[in-house]
């Protein structure tokens, strides 16, 4: 198990586009086991390559995330490179958004109610499928790391100064 360190707001590499991966290799697949492990210790649905500090276009989720009845101890991740979305239909709010890389802070979000999600698996196969529900908030969510964007900066500016004076006050306190 190789749990990597998870990059916090306000490091600035949160905010920089990923690039495209080419290849995928053992260090691909490696860094996948990884996020997996990291995801799973966190107690995350969803992981970014850039929130533990590398800039490639690979998220992974728990597969069993939109399975309210699964056992918590199974731990299965599904791996998507190259991830982008399609399409989009419908809007709602995802209630209680929250991520690893923006500390004790959670907040509703506007998203699109279903996606289009085309991408490479782990075995370079291409995929393209429908996500609703909370995939569809996952998919959201970390592609938009891959993006350089974080929830934050999808919610009122108010909510997102007040946060970010928050955090700048923990930080100097440390």
């Amino acid at each position: 198990m190789a749990v990597r360190n998870v990059v916090k707001y306000p490091e600035k590499s949160l905010a920089q586009p990923s690039v495209k991966v080419d290849v995928i290799d053992d260090g691909i697949k490696e860094l996948i086991k990884d996020m997996g492990d990291t995801m799973f210790h966190d107690i995350g649905v969803g992981l970014a390559a850039p929130q533990i500090g590398i800039n490639k276009r690979v998220i992974v989720y728990d597969s069993h995330a939109m399975d309210p009845e699964y056992e918590k101890e199974t731990r299965e991740i599904t791996a998507l490179i190259n991830p982008e979305i399609i399409a989009s239909y419908g809007s709602f709010i995802s209630e209680d958004e929250g991520c690893l890389s923006v500390v004790d802070y959670r907040a509703d979000v506007k998203r699109f109610e279903r996606v289009t999600v085309k991408a490479l698996n782990i075995d370079g196969k291409q995929l393209e499928f429908d996500a609703d529900g909370i995939l569809s908030v996952i998919m959201q969510h970390e592609i938009d790391h891959l993006n350089g964007v974080l929830f934050i900066d999808r919610i009122s500016s108010l909510k997102r100064a007040m946060y970010k004076k928050k955090r700048m006050k923990e930080l100097k306190n440390q």
